[in-house]
């Protein structure tokens, strides 16, 4: 059940973050948000509460180890527990290798690598006292399949994809009872198209994305379809995108 779970969200502050708040708070979640830009935050918070769910939030930047360990607190000072996170922050400046974006590499393995480190160890310690929790992360169908001018990118999503695997894997053999579930979007209008700074990856994702893209809200309830299902149950997989993308 969602109702009266508390979860937490980054990258909360546009997209696929935003969506998910609100789907889950509407549902009956506790969700404390949080993102680097803290007049979205407190937007999509006031409009969580103004529609009668609950919320907070906390400015986050998930390359920062303390950043979100200080989430994980707000959550448990404001609604006494934390039974979810849900990793959605992530980059995507794609670019071919010959480009030599190498601060870009960097970025992405910052935030989308290190990111998803951050976040398990901060709910971690939490999840194995308590022996319950759900991690969420998103992937990227790159996490799955090989694509020209996604070499770092998909290296990053790839790293997520084994990551939760094994987590799921060692939560069980270990009888935490932590369960996982990663997201493997295609195209979802989102604002990571605007990481994208080499001209000609822009505008071939902006075409491909004007032609395939659905709406975050789509991704938002596989979210919610995950965190619903009963505690000895686990999807760790979901693939999603538009119906007519051959992906």
């Amino acid at each position: 059940m969602i109702k009266d779970k508390v979860i937490v969200i980054t990258g909360a502050s546009s997209g696929i973050g935003e969506a998910s708040a609100k789907l889950l708070a509407k549902k009956g979640a506790k969700v404390v948000l949080g993102a680097r830009r803290e007049e979205s935050l407190e937007r999509i918070t006031d409009e969580i509460k103004q529609a009668g769910g609950q919320a907070a939030y906390q400015v986050l930047d998930v390359v920062r180890p303390e950043d979100n360990e200080r989430i994980v607190q707000r959550a448990k000072d404001t609604f006494g527990g934390v039974d979810a996170i849900f990793l959605n922050a992530g980059l995507m400046p794609t670019s071919p290798v010959s480009a030599m974006k190498t601060d870009e590499w960097h970025r992405m393995v910052d935030v989308n690598i290190k990111g998803v480190l951050n976040g398990v160890a901060a709910v971690m310690p939490t999840f194995t006292e308590q022996k319950s929790g759900h991690v969420l992360a998103v992937s990227s169908v790159a996490g799955l399949k090989n694509y020209p001018g996604a070499s770092v990118y998909g290296g990053t999503k790839w790293f997520v994809r084994n990551f939760m695997e094994v987590l799921r894997m060692e939560s069980a053999m270990e009888e935490t009872n932590i369960r996982t579930a990663t997201l493997y979007p295609a195209a979802i209008n989102t604002e990571l198209l605007s990481t994208i700074t080499d001209a000609r990856a822009r505008e071939q994702m902006k075409g491909l994305y004007q032609q395939y893209g659905i709406a975050p809200e789509r991704v938002a309830e596989v979210v919610a379809f995950a965190l619903d299902l009963p505690d000895d149950t686990t999807v760790n997989e979901f693939t999603v995108g538009p119906a007519n993308q051959p992906w």
